[in-house]
């Protein structure tokens, strides 16, 4: 048989040596800056980062004030629809109330529409896992084995499209804006679509697949809460239904905090509204669908612009401020201990 002869080592011989290589990068001879630090160069780099924090944080505090908002909280205004709401067995009536309110300035540009809730608590261990990321790509998965349970099926077997609590506890009330100018209503055109992120849109969600919704959610049910089956969510546009709905995607998208808003409609910018939202008086006409008395919530209709820094959430720049504030004090400290030695 033909194979490799092996010598035994002769006697004597070196073993073989495991040092590392005699090179710069193993021998960790690499040409390398050191810095020396002197109490001139760490006080100044103080000083340009606290100068720079502050800068930045005043920029972002005025531009963060400067955005225009107005906050209607229709909890109260719509008591009696709230009170036919506590009662489930009143899931198929319609209730619809209406708020009114007056803008004395013109608000110009792109004007946000949000839904806010109060003291609803997202933020819920079992609540942030009751859902199927594998259903909500379209696959068809046994969602008895993922953490959607107790809303994944009926007692029936029926399983539930889309499953977990997070899609059961979806805010479903429907807003729409009307302008009341010279005895005359009307409507503010308002979309839809394009609020949400586009890779939610086009990576995270997706519909099974079929020559239509309806077939390719055959023998699913909504969840309990809901109206009507995911695949008629909107009506009026058939693009926007299924696991691609933006109402949808967005309210999946959980907050951390148990006060919140979530991105609902965008003006759309025709007609009379092509600046923005004129002044004058207006009406919210809402059909009151989402309980809330029972957890003590509070309910909020949000108009708002955006700037470059975003909303009208101050945080960012009150926090650059604290950082360059503390800087610029720690940079004077040892600026003083210095001169007292």
């Amino acid at each position: 048989m033909k194979g490799k002869t092996s010598f035994p080592p002769q006697e004597g011989a070196a073993p073989p040596s495991r040092c590392p290589d005699n090179s710069a990068f193993k021998q960790q001879r690499l040409p390398a800056w050191k810095p020396q630090l002197t109490i001139a160069s760490v006080l100044s780099s103080f000083f340009l980062i606290g100068a720079f924090c502050l800068t930045v944080g005043v920029c972002l505090v005025l531009s963060a004030n400067s955005v225009r908002e107005i906050q209607i909280d229709y909890s109260d205004k719509c008591s009696d629809c709230s009170k036919l709401r506590e009662n489930s067995s009143n899931w198929n009536k319609e209730c619809h109330c209406s708020v009114n309110f007056t803008l004395k300035e013109d608000i110009l540009g792109d004007v946000f529409m949000y839904y806010g809730l109060q003291n609803f608590y997202q933020n819920h261990r079992r609540y942030v896992i009751s859902r199927s990321d594998a259903q909500l790509l379209g696959r068809n998965v046994n969602i008895q084995r993922s953490y959607c349970a107790p809303f994944s099926t009926y007692r029936n077997g029926t399983p539930m499209a889309p499953c977990g609590a997070i899609a059961n506890s979806m805010f479903n009330d429907t807003i729409d804006l009307f302008y009341n100018r010279n005895s005359s209503v009307i409507r503010v055109p308002l979309l839809k679509t394009g609020n949400s992120w586009w890779t939610d849109k086009n990576v995270k969600f997706r519909n099974p697949e079929s020559y239509n919704l309806s077939s390719a959610f055959a023998g699913t049910a909504r969840p309990p809460y809901w109206q009507k089956p995911v695949y008629l969510l909107d009506e009026d546009d058939e693009r926007n239904n299924g696991y691609v709905n933006d109402d949808f995607i967005i309210w999946m998208r959980v907050s951390a905090f148990a006060t919140f808003r979530n991105l609902y409609r965008r003006v759309r910018r025709i007609q009379q509204f092509a600046e923005g939202l004129p002044a004058g008086n207006y009406t919210f006409q809402i059909s009151y669908n989402f309980p809330v008395t029972r957890f003590k919530g509070r309910k909020h209709v949000i108009l708002s612009t955006v700037v470059w820094s975003g909303g009208s959430n101050p945080f960012l720049g009150i926090a650059y401020l604290v950082s360059g504030t503390a800087a610029i004090l720690t940079e004077e400290a040892s600026a003083i201990q210095d001169s007292n030695r």
